[in-house]
């Protein structure tokens, strides 16, 4: 049987980005490696990645690694990447997540109607998306991130104030990583639909694989009228 091509795809981007020779498991599983210099998780944590039904880690020296190659093996795959499951085997300190990773190709995409909104493209260091910012808040501006952006800013404006936008820095692996950015009064409105769709398009139309990575349920909503599917989730531990 063929596995997605978002997984494939997916997999090989999360691969790349652990830094070391880990591959998630045909058959499902957990592949723990030593990886100093991982991109899945801050310098020093535990990265564990799920994606179709198996699992890699990355543990910052060999000691982590093997307490939590034995940990991870008394838990199903699918718990790997659930904080509370985690801490029951594992001295946590911290943790970073879990976060949904939502995937989607140009013929599952599902664009957003834009209806009466404008969506005006804007440079993605342009200081009006950093007033945006301000009034969502610190919590929420560095859950988008939306000043990582590497391609245009997609916005919506009210009263000439920039209210909603999305955009994405451009990830190996040819991806594309969505920030999705409303400001409080806002939300609830369908912006972050139209904006985010602005942004999967402007991806899909230059060949990259749009990433949504998502803790909240209301963006995980938005990625899912969008066509994306969700096919793995990621968590960082940081150990005691």
């Amino acid at each position: 049987m063929s596995m997605d091509p978002l997984v494939v795809r997916a997999r090989g981007l999360w691969e790349e980005l652990a830094s070391v020779p880990v591959s998630f498991g045909s058959a499902g599983g957990v592949s723990v490696g030593v990886s100093p210099t991982s991109r899945i998780c801050p310098a020093g944590w535990v990265g564990v990645v799920s994606v179709g039904g198996s699992a890699i880690v990355t543990a910052p020296g060999e000691g982590a690694a093997a307490l939590v190659r034995e940990a991870l093996a008394m838990l199903p795959v699918a718990a790997v990447t659930q904080a509370e499951a985690v801490r029951g085997v594992l001295p946590v300190a911290r943790v970073l997540g879990p976060a949904a990773l939502a995937y989607v190709s140009e013929d599952r995409f599902r664009p957003a109607p834009s209806g009466s909104l404008t969506v005006e493209q804007l440079p993605g260091e342009h200081r009006e998306l950093r007033g945006l910012e301000e009034r969502a808040g610190e919590e929420d501006s560095r859950e988008a991130g939306l000043w990582e952006i590497t391609s245009p800013a997609f916005v919506v404006r009210d009263a000439g104030e920039v209210v909603a936008a999305a955009g994405y820095r451009s990830w190996p692996s040819r991806t594309a990583h969505i920030s999705v950015l409303t400001a409080p009064a806002w939300r609830g409105r369908g912006l972050a639909r139209v904006t985010g769709s602005a942004a999967a398009a402007h991806a899909l139309a230059a060949g990259l694989l749009p990433q949504w990575r998502a803790r909240v349920p209301a963006s995980r909503r938005v990625a899912v009228a969008l066509g994306f599917e969700e096919v793995g989730a990621q968590l960082s531990i940081e150990l005691r």
